[in-house]
């Protein structure tokens, strides 16, 4: 059983972040919504309170019961969480005279374990409105900043502490720091949680829960489905099969690319082209949410199909991670759909089998140690996010097979092109979005009125926020050449340079 920490989420959007950076220390932790305490905290060796949009006066704000755990556990409050130990031990919290957000630096820190290695002028991240005008009597001031007094504190019980800043975003450059004094010298965590030992256990847990079953799991040739896959392989061997759905909407050759990858990796896979089927389905569509919808439906109908063909299957296997897991019990539920089935998954009510999912306690960067742990090739561990229903939503407007190919060849000359150029690994993900215009161009001596393509190339961690990558020049164009000259039907290409937000990376 590993080390765990308990991080209470008040709403905040750096949530995930916290989780991550504790992560990053080796150690493990879970995401709770503040209502949702778990029965017994005894099991974790440290609990975080996150920050939160509210102010701790609001009547409306969070206002947990934190008895179970004061005192009995080491506790940090970060920004809000903070504040809610001032206000509710009897200091005073109030709106802040100046303006608190952005990059500060510590202008006071005592010599204190929590702040073991911190020096003098190290650059935090404020966030708040409120501030702790004063601390409660029990409290001692570890830190401050120019204009944030109580910056960081302890309570006599040296079992709690506060800070009023952000020590999980990169801004905060001792923020690592910091979470290692808490956890590791106060909380006295050891650091446990690796690849290898996720992978250990993993299998072991797997073997334990699947014993002689059958399971089935949907490859997509991404990260996360094929990771998955390695990880039940291992545990169940032949007991495991998967099946890889071509939807006419991959990239180019990426169907028996992929089912050939699989096959060097010893797994059981069965390819199933449901292209016909899928394009047929999709004609004369061109609103963006109904032909997700539509594409979702199909998927689920030729999955069902070739599911009900493997006998006496009992579980469906799904390369769920942690953040799908965190938004779907976060402090104000689900998020509003933006777009549905942005990747494919869920289980239909009528396929009646228990649901799998070994890397639903993983973030995406972890994901992809794991693979290395299982000596995955980096090919796979290195490919780029790819949206579920495929190039559907990078063809802006009705889809017919002759678009699907000239985008397939546009895509592959830029994707090729990053890969040639040593450019493929700077870049989150990489994508040409086919768009409803047509413009005039001249070929030769002849007149054109042909089709235009927006190439996008993102940075981004995990996809919810993304910026957009500085390609030289010379590359733009040189892939604008070769796709003008190469791919008929295409007479201009433009470069995105949107970030998300505000922009999102797919452009339906």
């Amino acid at each position: 059983m590993h080390n765990k920490v308990l991080i209470l989420d008040f709403g905040s959007q750096y949530t995930q972040l916290i989780a991550r950076r504790v992560r990053e220390l080796s150690i493990f932790c879970e995401i709770h919504p503040f209502h949702n305490i778990p029965d017994d905290v005894s099991t974790f060796k440290a609990v975080i309170l996150s920050g939160s949009p509210f102010s701790v006066r609001s009547d409306d704000a969070p206002h947990p019961d934190l008895s179970a755990i004061r005192n009995k556990v080491p506790l940090l409050g970060v920004c809000y969480g903070a504040q809610y130990l001032a206000h509710f031990n009897g200091g005073e919290v109030a709106p802040s005279n100046t303006r608190e957000y952005g990059r500060a630096r510590l202008a006071k820190v005592e010599k204190h374990p929590f702040l073991k290695d911190i020096p003098l002028q190290s650059q935090v991240w404020m966030s708040h409105s409120d501030t702790i005008k004063k601390l409660p009597e029990n409290a001692t001031q570890l830190a401050s900043t120019k204009d944030v007094a109580n910056a960081a504190f302890v309570m006599d019980d040296s079992m709690t502490y506060g800070i009023q800043f952000h020590p999980e975003v990169y801004h905060s450059t001792d923020g690592k720091q910091l979470l290692q004094n808490f956890l590791v010298d106060i909380a006295g965590i050891t650091p446990d949680w690796t690849s290898d030992a996720f992978v250990e256990t993993t299998v072991a847990r797997l073997k334990a829960q699947l014993g002689n079953d059958k399971v089935i799991l949907g490859l997509s040739g991404g990260v996360d489905s094929s990771v998955a896959a390695i990880l039940l392989h291992k545990a169940i061997g032949p007991n495991l099969h998967c099946i890889f759905v071509n939807n006419g909407l991959l990239r180019k050759n990426e169907f028996s690319d992929v089912l050939a990858q699989y096959e060097h990796m010893g797994l059981n896979v069965k390819g199933v082209d449901a292209t016909d089927q899928f394009l047929s389905e999709l004609a004369g569509v061109s609103d963006p949410e109904t032909k997700r919808k539509i594409i979702g439906r199909v998927f689920v109908e030729v999955f069902d199909e070739e599911a009900h063909k493997v006998e006496g299957a009992k579980w469906l296997a799904q390369g769920t991670i942690y953040p799908d897991v965190i938004e779907s019990v976060s402090v104000n539920g689900p998020s509003a759909t933006i777009k549905s089935h942005h990747n494919v998954g869920g289980l239909p009510d009528f396929m009646k089998l228990k649901v799998v999912e070994p890397l639903n306690m993983l973030f995406k960067d972890e994901v992809r140690r794991v693979g290395a742990s299982l000596n995955m090739s980096a090919g796979i561990l290195g490919r780029h996010p790819f949206p579920g229903p495929g190039l559907a939503i990078r063809i802006l407007g009705d889809i017919t097979k002759e678009k699907v190919t000239m985008l397939q060849e546009t895509d592959a000359i830029f994707i090729q092109g990053l890969r040639d150029h040593g450019l493929y690994d700077d870049v989150w993900q990489a994508g040409v979005m086919l768009l409803p215009v047509q413009s005039v161009g001249v070929m030769g001596d002849e007149r054109t009125y042909e089709k235009c393509v927006a190439l996008r190339a993102v940075t981004s961690t995990d996809g919810m926020t993304a910026d957009w990558v500085h390609l030289p020049y010379e590359f733009l164009q040189e892939i604008s050449n070769q796709i003008i000259n190469r791919v008929p039907g295409i007479n201009r290409v433009v470069y995105d340079i949107s970030s998300k937000p505000p922009a999102t990376i797919e452009w339906e």
